[in-house]
């Protein structure tokens, strides 16, 4: 291994790139701010549900977001965190957004799941949680808000197995509940852990005290009820709980769980440091030749590579422009690189990359593996496509999600066409909307979404970013596939509407279950399919 390659390997080693998922108010993205106050990058803790006179999140830079207090887009940012470069990306919570955390969650090599000590697994977080297993990606758990009103965390625990099918350990457990919450006892170090709130709140960082265990000052501290209560439960946890290795939680077979209240910063300093030794370093990605043959790409030993995971418009007003977002997979990334885009078959010229802090841009020289970079986007990159300094392969296509709600959308002033036409495409490069056309007229447009959300944002944005106030119009179509076979066969019903993506795939849309499952039937030579790969 030559000296470039050593340092390459030295800058993998360092990476953490990982994903924030949960059901929404869990709490996932105060755990994102908690992280930027832990590295320095802020002195002071915004608040996602901010009142009159709170500091926004500052991963949230959508006006919309910071009015809703929800994270409807996702953000990247990096930043150092000790001895580690971290990598985060925070993911919509929202259901109606989960194709852009789908696609979001491909460009991680580890999750953080975050679950509502009173509400336990939810269920955004069960569908977030399988396409982490379908991707075999390692999961931490994060149990939220015990400083407040909860369920029992043996309860907790067992729902996380029973529900997710995966076995957990506990790495801390929690010294009482509730408002008797005064911090969490290391398993791992065999230590009390307590914490003291600030003058300012969560808003700074909490105050640590560690005492070994059978300290008398600990004892003193929680009262003999609590420390009767915590040591039976450590007994049984050590009976009767799953052992834990470092190779069964990078296999995804085990979840590491913590308890602690990211609002308060109760427990959140020791779990960013668990993680860091925890969480795993960029790896070795699965990829495809031109031929079909699959192959292993390798973070040093093969040159730059990449892929484009995200697309988002409007970023800085005054340039009115698009920034893809770059999942960096092997090699070393300099600025002006000349790459080649595989789907368009040309080469391309990275100019200007970025790098992002809560949409604050920072223009970057060099990136490694398992950075995520933003690059100005005239037209050259579309979600999914690859990028390399030799070319030749394909990364694993990113999965396409049947829509289930439809409308059309018209601009209210005829006048504003040019702009209402500018922002649809811009929207929907972006994945923030499907566009389809009549599979017979291509000028008969039907837009489509997963969650009703979705175009809601998509007016307001065509409004706020592109002075376009427009009229929706519901659809009855409740749910669709794609079709794989000859059209030319194919059965329609008389209720359904045939389509094309964006991409000219067929799509047939229905107005039930029902109509879909007796299509099925009456095409028996063709699959309909769900999720499109």
């Amino acid at each position: 291994m030559n000296d470039s390659q050593k340092s390459l390997q030295e800058a993998v080693k360092q990476r953490r790139t990982f994903a924030i998922i949960s059901h929404p108010d869990a709490g996932k993205t105060t755990l994102t701010e908690k992280l930027l106050l832990y590295s320095g990058m802020i002195a002071t803790a915004g608040m996602v549900k901010g009142r009159k006179g709170r500091k926004a999140a500052a991963s949230d830079w959508m006006s919309m977001e910071q009015e809703r207090g929800i994270s409807i887009t996702s953000s990247a940012m990096q930043f150092p965190y000790k001895d580690a470069i971290i990598n985060v990306l925070d993911t919509p919570g929202h259901e109606d957004f989960s194709e852009d955390t789908y696609r979001t969650l491909t460009a991680a090599d580890c999750a953080i799941m975050v679950i509502d000590a009173a509400k336990g697994v939810e269920k955004q977080t069960r569908k977030l949680f399988e396409v982490c297993r379908l991707r075999n990606i390692p999961v931490l758990t994060f149990i939220n808000k015990m400083d407040m009103p909860g369920r029992d965390p043996l309860e907790l625990m067992n729902e996380v197995e029973n529900v997710l099918q995966i076995h957990s350990y506990a790495m801390n457990w929690p010294i009482g509940t509730g408002k008797d919450f005064h911090g969490v006892y290391d398993r791992v170090k065999n230590e009390y852990v307590f914490f003291s709130k600030t003058s300012h709140g969560g808003s700074q960082k909490a105050a640590i005290a560690r005492y070994p265990a059978n300290s008398p000052e600990a004892i003193e501290k929680i009262g003999e009820d609590i420390q009767e209560k915590l040591l039976q439960e450590l007994d049984l946890l050590e009976i009767a709980g799953n052992p834990f290795s470092l190779e069964e939680f990078l296999e995804g077979k085990v979840t590491p769980v913590f308890f602690a209240s990211a609002l308060t910063n109760f427990g959140v300093e020791p779990f960013f440091d668990a993680f860091i030794d925890l969480a795993p370093c960029p790896h070795k990605r699965f990829a495809n030749l031109l031929d079909g043959k699959e192959i292993e790409i390798d973070p040093v030993e093969n040159p730059f590579s990449g892929y484009v995971f995200k697309l988002q418009a409007n970023m800085d007003r005054r340039h009115r422009d698009s920034m893809a977002f770059i999942r960096i997979c092997s090699g070393r990334f300099e600025r002006d690189l000349t790459v080649k885009n595989v789907r368009l078959g040309k080469e391309v010229r990275l100019s200007r990359p970025h790098g992002m802090v809560a949409g604050e841009r920072t223009t970057l020289d060099y990136a490694y593996p398992g950075d995520i970079i933003g690059v100005i986007n005239p037209s050259h990159f579309a979600i999914g496509d690859t990028i390399s300094l030799n070319g030749g392969f394909k990364f694993k296509p990113l999965p396409q999600f049947q829509p289930e709600i439809f409308a059309r959308l018209i601009s209210k002033d005829i006048g504003k066409r040019k702009s209402f036409d500018k922002g649809v495409l811009q929207l929907t490069n972006e994945g923030a909307i499907q566009l389809l056309r009549g599979y017979e007229r291509e000028d008969d447009l039907i837009f489509a979404a997963v969650g009703k959300l979705q175009f809601e944002v998509m007016q307001y944005r065509l409004k706020d970013e592109y002075g376009v106030e427009t009229i929706l119009t519901p659809l009855p179509y409740e749910c669709s596939a794609w079709i794989k076979g000859d059209m030319k066969t194919f059965v329609k019903l008389t209720n359904s509407t045939l389509v094309v993506d964006k991409q000219g795939n067929p799509m047939a849309l229905f107005t039930s279950q029902w109509e879909k499952q007796y299509c099925i039937k009456q095409n028996p030579n063709h699959e309909l399919v769900d999720v499109l790969v």
